[in-house]
């Protein structure tokens, strides 16, 4: 075979290498700020000007009539010319020297600041640090399993797909709380009999184990690591996604039921260091229509764009140079605790974790909430025990049942600062809830249900010394009359009272029988006194309540 032949033979291989590469791996190409992309372009200068460069100065042979000699042999007719080698070094040399001067070393301040002015507010007891009408009691593990039992519930469809668990996003659909669950192909063959898509996915309700529903009237064509074109992210790079950063993708459905990935798009803002989310494209799960946006621009049902691995990294880039990256003393350095959560406030998704001293114990310093759109923070200085701290503390209340505690999040209970968790047994369902003070994790109140929970937990309050502070008047009613009817029922091993007042029988009182011992003498015709919490429909909460008829006898 001749040299000349040789030598695009070679070429060919060198090319096809890299299209397969960049076919299977959709490589980031942009070189200037992402160092894949670096990385990548300095591989392929190499290749192409080494393989010249050796078949130009020297005669490369292949050898395979002859087993005695060699079946690759070069033997060089000159040495490189300089500007060969300053060729083949100046790509990596560039990769190198970004790559040093990315370092915190030169850039502290910018890892220290890159999260931002957070605004700082001291917790008081008319704060509520997560709103109870969106508090999440399903975690993603739960969801996965009650997602996997509505599967089980279709007859055949188990053996055609499988849950997308790793990829399950927590988000507000049309003003509910759920868990979107995709599903997936299992398998190559399963991808060529319906390359159309999967048929759905499942929505766990965040609020209600038992608020589960399979949606079948959207196909999902486009997953992560599925095949060909049909890959999300082949798709995404392949369709417009060249040369941007793209990373975490989330699975979030649209307010009319159509299921989207929001694949987030980042620029490193110091050489290669200090990745920031700039937007994020759209892509439509089912058709693979794509659309770019800005933070500024996107889609107002879209509930985030900030990964969670930037923000947690940028809250401890702020603790860890707090003073600078000579402080060996580790001065006023603080991180994130050990776990993280994803929340509602206000129809906001936000990221809260607590803050604790770098070397400290169980003691948190604060807690941080981040707008998961925006990135603006919320900082609330109330030192206390950690979530680790606080998970212990309840896990210890029912250690001769073996639960375990769900990561917790805050709320304002009487105007105490309050961790909030479910305990799971070993089947990881959900058997009972804790409350623990932030402020003294000894202080624990466990139930079956969240109404018992809550008065266990406010009866250790009381019997700590700690005041509860009563919610605002506004928000409280108050209500004497006489009743009408009366009935009990027994609802999760907890007994429950209704009843109808005479002089308002446009509502229904539910008063829970930890409430008072009253209530089971209470009759048809007593007079009684509820103080309740005003809601929207005709069943009030009644957090109160006397027998002014029993009182008088």
């Amino acid at each position: 075979m001749k040299v000349k032949r040789y030598k695009l033979v070679t070429y060919l291989v060198i090319t096809l290498g890299i299209c397969l590469y960049i076919f299977f791996e959709a490589p980031n190409l942009n070189p200037f700020f992402y160092s894949d992309g670096a990385f990548f372009w300095a591989v392929v200068i190499t290749l192409y000007v080494g393989a010249w460069a050796l078949m130009h100065f020297g005669e490369l042979t292949f050898q395979f009539t002859d087993r005695s000699e060699r079946p690759f042999n070069y033997v060089p007719n000159e040495k490189f010319p300089r500007w060969t080698k300053l060729l083949l070094a100046l790509p990596w040399v560039f990769f190198i020297v970004v790559l040093v001067g990315s370092s915190f070393i030169f850039n502290w301040k910018a890892f220290r600041d890159q999260l931002g002015t957070s605004e700082v507010v001291e917790f008081s007891a008319s704060m509520q640090a997560v709103d109870l009408n969106q508090v999440p009691v399903v975690d993603q593990e739960l969801a996965v399993r009650l997602a996997d039992k509505k599967l089980g519930e279709r007859a055949g469809l188990g053996s055609q797909v499988r849950l997308g668990s790793n990829d399950a996003t927590i988000q507000r659909v049309d003003g509910k709380l759920v868990w979107a669950v995709p599903l997936y192909h299992s398998g190559l063959f399963k991808w060529l009999t319906n390359m159309s898509g999967t048929p759905g996915y499942i929505l766990v309700s965040a609020t209600d184990v038992n608020d589960v529903q399979y949606v079948e009237n959207f196909k999902v064509k486009y997953q992560p690591g599925n095949y060909l074109l049909h890959d999300l992210t082949r798709h995404t790079r392949f369709f417009g996604a060249w040369f941007d950063g793209i990373t975490d993708p989330s699975f979030e459905i649209a307010d009319d039921g159509q299921p989207y990935w929001i694949y987030t798009t980042y620029r490193n803002r110091r050489g290669f260091s200090l990745p920031e989310a700039t937007g994020a494209w759209v892509v439509n799960a089912t058709t693979g229509e794509m659309e770019k946006y800005t933070i500024d621009t996107i889609p107002e049902w879209v509930d985030r764009i900030q990964p969670e691995d930037f923000i947690i990294r940028q809250i401890n880039n702020k603790g860890e140079y707090v003073r600078g990256w000579l402080n060996f003393a580790d001065k006023d350095k603080y991180r994130a605790s050990a776990g993280h959560m994803i929340i509602y406030n206000n129809d906001r998704c936000y990221l809260f974790t607590g803050m604790t001293s770098v070397g400290g114990d169980d003691s948190a310093i604060g807690f941080i909430m981040v707008d998961m759109v925006t990135k603006e923070s919320i900082v609330y200085q109330m030192p206390g025990a950690t979530e680790m701290a606080a998970q212990g503390s309840a896990e210890g209340k029912v250690q001769h049942l073996g639960y375990d505690a769900t990561f917790p999040l805050i709320l304002n209970v009487e105007g105490q600062p309050t961790y909030f968790m479910a305990l799971k047994d070993q089947s990881r369902l959900i058997k009972q809830y804790a409350f623990v003070s932030v402020a003294n994790y000894s202080i624990v109140g466990t139930g079956e249900t969240i109404p018992l929970a809550l008065r266990d937990y406010q009866q250790g309050l009381k019997n700590s010394g700690i005041a509860g502070v009563a919610p605002p008047a506004s928000e409280q009613a108050v209500v004497t009359g006489t009743v009408e009817r009366i009935a009990s029922e027994v609802s999760g091993g907890d007994t429950v009272y209704k009843m109808i007042l005479a002089e308002h029988p446009d509502k229904i009182f539910t008063v829970p029988a930890l409430v008072s011992d009253e209530l089971a003498l209470t009759r048809e015709g007593d007079r009684v006194k509820i103080e309740y919490t005003e809601g929207d429909g005709i069943i009030s909460q009644a957090t109160v309540f006397d027998n002014l008829a029993y009182t008088q006898k």
